[in-house]
């Protein structure tokens, strides 16, 4: 069985790569492509590697789970960026023959219960009694945090399934970022013993925590994705509907001194901020940029 799935597998990457000008996968590179393009960049050299997740067969039906590791050499003006993506994928066949594939495009939601939800809002922004704790930030450590863990998984942290957020605090506390608020969910920034405040792991969270925080970690909002310097965060809502979904931690800078970042569930390298070549990405994507301040 295994032979079998292998086999079909390496097909679906031969198909991947030269895939129909008809299909998702073009229209994606197009609009990678053409997004790069704005910026004075090409692609100047671009290869995948594919490894299996999960297979299962049922009579003349097969399903695959698989990633796609990308590397692309990006050229701009002069300059050189190796920007690396991993995509995660299923593709379902009939006998040999492909009857679909599609990326799996998972975003970090906020809990269901609305209830709490309202609850841990409210706490998270009741910052009155907090006293200022001292730290400095070191940018460096979070941004070394940030390449040797870009897609792989720290055994000292819980992995999730949505795991922008719970990366992105990784770095920054790598970055000596301070923790309080345990050992209440609701309130502050922290993990401790295989427990976690909502700030931690849900992108919402963190992006509520940054915007209101006035002791321990703490945040400024700027205007413009420029202003941001290496170990920063920006939040993205895809939908533009008022709940974020996605974190990334500025890592690199762009020949034009625009940022480049790092991330999880969308495991990536060095990726352009703006995220126009995402799946996930929508016109009424809103963006928030947060500016790490020392305590």
């Amino acid at each position: 069985m295994h032979d079998s799935f292998q086999k079909l597998f390496d097909s679906r990457i031969e198909q991947f790569v030269s895939t129909s000008r008809t299909s998702i996968n073009y229209q994606k590179a197009i609009k990678k492509i053409d997004t790069l393009a704005k910026r004075n960049a090409e692609i100047v050299k671009a290869k995948a590697a594919g490894r299996i997740l999960e297979r299962e067969e049922d009579g003349e039906f097969h399903s695959l789970k698989y990633l796609v590791h990308y590397q692309f050499l990006i050229k701009q003006n002069g300059t050189f960026i190796q920007e690396e993506e991993v995509e995660t994928r299923l593709c379902k066949f009939y006998r040999n023959d492909l009857i679909m594939d599609e990326e799996i495009i998972e975003l970090n939601e906020l809990p269901d219960d609305s209830e709490l939800t309202r609850a841990y809002i409210e706490e998270l922004t009741d910052i009155s009694n907090n006293e200022r704790v001292s730290y400095k930030y070191d940018r460096l450590k979070a941004v070394q945090y940030a390449e040797r863990w870009w897609n792989s998984y720290n055994p000292a942290y819980q992995k999730f399934e949505n795991d922008c957020t719970n990366y992105i605090s990784q770095c920054l506390r790598a970055g000596g970022a301070p923790m309080r608020g345990n050992p209440n969910r609701g309130n502050g920034w922290w993990y401790q013993n295989k427990n976690w405040s909502y700030s931690w792991s849900v992108a919402h969270a963190l992006r509520i925590y940054l915007g209101n925080s006035k002791s321990g970690l703490r945040a400024k909002e700027v205007g413009s994705p420029e202003q941001l310097m290496l170990g920063d965060v920006i939040c993205y809502d895809f939908e533009g509907d008022g709940r974020y979904n996605h974190n990334t931690i500025v890592t690199g800078k762009d020949a034009s001194g625009m940022p480049l970042v790092n991330a999880h569930t969308y495991n990536s390298r060095a990726r352009y901020w703006a995220y126009e070549d995402s799946s996930a990405y929508t016109p009424n994507i809103k963006y928030k940029f947060f500016s790490i301040v020392d305590g």
